[in-house]
């Protein structure tokens, strides 16, 4: 079979993360999403907490344009001059390709689905649902508070979606963009999985075949 990737969009709160997780179990696949955090730091000499704070999210200039500080990472040098958030994102980019290349696997956000697009086949999924099922996410995993939930979830979904237009030139969470969008408040969590995880087999055995195209 060739490669074949699950690429996972999500909304803050949506379940994205727990639902790419139990599915690469299901599936017996490698997961990456915080796991792509330690190889970024590795390969790039980033911090940790730079990588999940502007990993996914558009801060615009005010960080990523340090002037004296701010590098590029190209063929694996770091060279001063550019943004931080250009090379977080070159490098997140070029681990998330030679993940693919190994073989099949599921990864969450940083826009996946258009880094690898043309490249490898892929499943696209995006996750969303209605604030209510997220904040109660959030309140009782992440322990938010609730009063201030909803205006936190918002500005990160914003950010993400800011993010992603940036470097795709695409709007994050369209429905065009991906093969499957599922709504977790209503399908709940193990329901989506079992739904992605059916379509992924269909694909597997030929039925719906879809190929490596251009950007979507």
């Amino acid at each position: 079979m060739a490669n074949r990737v699950i690429t996972i969009g999500r909304q803050c709160g949506s379940g994205g993360h727990t639902i790419g997780k139990l599915l690469a179990q299901r599936l017996g696949l490698p997961f990456y999403d915080k796991k792509l955090v330690e190889m970024v730091a590795a390969k790039t000499k980033l911090s940790p907490e730079f990588i999940r704070s502007h990993g996914e999210y558009f801060h615009g200039g005010s960080i990523g344009h340090i002037i004296g500080y701010g590098t590029r990472f190209n063929s694996g040098v770091l060279k001063t001059g550019s943004a931080l958030t250009d090379q977080l994102h070159q490098a997140q980019c070029e681990i998330i390709l030679e993940a693919a290349e190994k073989g099949p696997c599921v990864v969450v956000g940083r826009c996946a689905d258009y880094v690898l697009a043309g490249k490898v086949p892929t499943l696209d999924v995006f996750i969303h649902s209605e604030m209510p099922y997220k904040i109660d996410r959030s309140v009782e995993e992440h322990s938010l508070e609730r009063e201030r939930a909803a205006s936190i979830l918002t500005r990160r979904d914003k950010a993400r979606a800011h993010h992603y237009r940036f470097y795709t030139d695409q709007k994050w969470g369209d429905a065009k963009n991906y093969d499957l969008c599922l709504d977790s408040g209503t399908l709940g969590v193990e329901g989506c999985v079992a739904i992605i995880a059916g379509a992924y087999e269909r694909m597997r055995q030929g039925a719906g075949e879809k190929s490596a195209s251009p950007p979507k």
